[in-house]
């Protein structure tokens, strides 16, 4: 059992933060993407220690459980909220204050144009660009081919794209 807790640990250690990220990127709130950060690996723990079932790709099923976690919020809540880019803490607090009311301005369209997107490819570009998954364990995660999977991410980039030109256009 401690061996068991030993592999848990690190996995908890490598993916609690790019889990995080994921659900609060859904969510758009610290507090709920905590909460359902906690729920993800207790359930992965929860399945883990149980010997009879061997996880063959920890992060796939650990992003699995995020994904229904997150619907499941959604269903039982029936609300949308949005917060400001300053509490993403994606943000180098040591830059000026200038810098860092472009960088809000540009994160705020980019989340906002993230949002319009399915989810889909929403979840494609956050696990490619900002959790830096590779093709193959997208492919895992969404049970599709590495072809199939890079289709994928270029048209939810080119998506993107358009929604923050639409953005741009709508701010200037």
């Amino acid at each position: 059992m401690a061996n068991i807790r030993k592999i848990f640990s690190k996995i908890y250690d490598n993916y609690v933060e790019k889990i995080y990220r994921f659900i609060f990127f859904k969510v758009s709130s610290k507090e709920i993407a905590e909460d359902l950060t906690s729920e993800t690996f207790l359930r992965g723990w929860k399945t883990f220690k149980n010997e009879k079932n061997n996880i063959e790709n920890p992060p796939a099923f650990l992003y699995k459980i995020a994904r229904n976690l997150v619907i499941d919020y959604y269903r039982e809540k029936g609300k949308f909220q949005v917060v400001s880019a300053e509490n993403t803490a994606l943000i180098d607090p040591r830059t000026n204050l200038e810098e860092k009311m472009i960088t809000n301005s540009d994160l705020e369209m980019v989340k906002k144009a993230l949002f319009n997107l399915k989810d889909e490819y929403q979840e494609a570009i956050i696990w490619y660009y900002l959790d830096g998954l590779s093709i193959s364990e997208i492919a895992k995660l969404l049970d599709r081919t590495e072809p199939a999977t890079r289709v994928l991410i270029s048209r939810a980039l080119k998506n993107l794209k358009e929604e923050c030109n639409k953005f741009a256009q709508n701010s200037s």
